[in-house]
């Protein structure tokens, strides 16, 4: 047991550290291929933070364990929600702009609910897959394309910083590329195989594992992104980061592991897990209209969140262990 547990501990290091360094190449590589630091934005950075998602339940789902894949989706968008924006809360309170009220928050409420239409199936189906991919498609370049019509785009501006503060050469650039994608894809398959063999020796199921240790573990580089941003109130970045992370392992995770290899799903994520993330997806609607004044999750909400995911941890130990 213990040399598991230390697989996927070290497999969670490595996987968090080879996702930066892939970020930071791809996003230099792309720069001097001449792609606008709006797309290295949405596109690479967009998908290399939810990198460790995608790459472990495609892995999963490759291998046979839908539980993972699911899990580790399902538990990181609880956990992105309920613990990183409950523990950046508590240590400063989080401005709700209205903007994300009215766009932003919407989809993510969309695209949830589309989440549970399938989930109510019993089964992710390639042809689901399909339409989630299909939905991440639209939505980038809706995105992508109005961002484009700005003349000053904030985001693509801080990107293009970063990038000019990195200044990396080209060959430089390309090695983290290279050397990010295979520790990624090797850290991913140690952890998989880590969590899978945790969960046959503990007697509990994989969807399980997937929902605690491997969604917690790669929702790492969301909560350290969200503590740094809101520690300079940049509460935009904030709600985006998690907003932006759900949307992608809703669509991209679930979608590519879907179409890798259809899952059946178990009822009780749909009667358990995806209720919960809809629940936790429409608090941030009452969290930022603001009632009493300007819309933000304060240090009381924030409190609740952690003591929300707590109790669903808890819930989640209960009944495993007490099946």
């Amino acid at each position: 047991m213990l040399t598991y547990f230390l697989a996927v501990v070290i497999s969670l290091i490595v996987l968090v550290w080879s996702a930066d360094r892939f970020i930071d190449g791809s996003a230099v590589t792309a720069r001097y291929l001449g792609v606008s630091p709006l797309l290295i934005g949405m596109v690479v950075v967009g998908f290399g933070t939810s990198a460790p998602e995608m790459v472990v339940s495609a892995i999963s789902a490759y291998h046979g364990n839908p539980g993972i894949a699911l899990g580790n989706a399902y538990g990181s968008n609880i956990a992105n929600i309920a613990l990183i924006l409950g523990l950046t809360a508590l240590l400063k309170p989080i401005a709700v702009p209205s903007r994300i009220l009215r766009k932003e928050l919407p989809i993510l409420a969309l695209v949830t609910g589309l989440a549970a239409w399938q989930i109510w199936s019993g089964e992710i189906s390639r042809y689901d897959a399909l339409v989630l991919m299909v939905v991440l498609s639209g939505l980038m370049g809706w995105t992508i394309w109005r961002g484009m019509r700005k003349k000053y785009d904030t985001f693509g501006n801080v990107i293009e910083k970063k990038i000019i503060k990195q200044s990396m050469p080209i060959n430089q650039a390309i090695f983290w590329l290279v050397i990010g994608l295979v520790l990624l894809i090797a850290s991913s398959r140690v952890l998989v195989w880590g969590a899978v063999e945790i969960a046959l020796e503990l007697g509990v199921s994989d969807l399980l594992i997937g929902l605690t240790i491997v969604a917690i573990g790669t929702s790492l580089p969301e909560l350290a992104a969200s503590i740094a941003a809101t520690r300079k109130n940049e509460h935009d970045i904030v709600l985006g980061n998690v907003i932006g992370s759900n949307l992608f392992n809703t669509l991209a995770v679930v979608g590519i592991a879907g179409l890798i290899h259809p899952m059946a799903v178990d009822p009780v994520v749909f009667y358990r897990d995806v209720v919960i993330m809809t629940v936790l997806t429409l608090s941030l609607f009452l969290f930022g209209y603001g009632f009493r004044g300007p819309g933000r999750i304060n240090r009381w909400e924030g409190s609740a969140l952690l003591a929300f995911y707590f109790s669903y941890l808890g819930y989640l130990a209960y009944g495993a262990f007490n099946a």
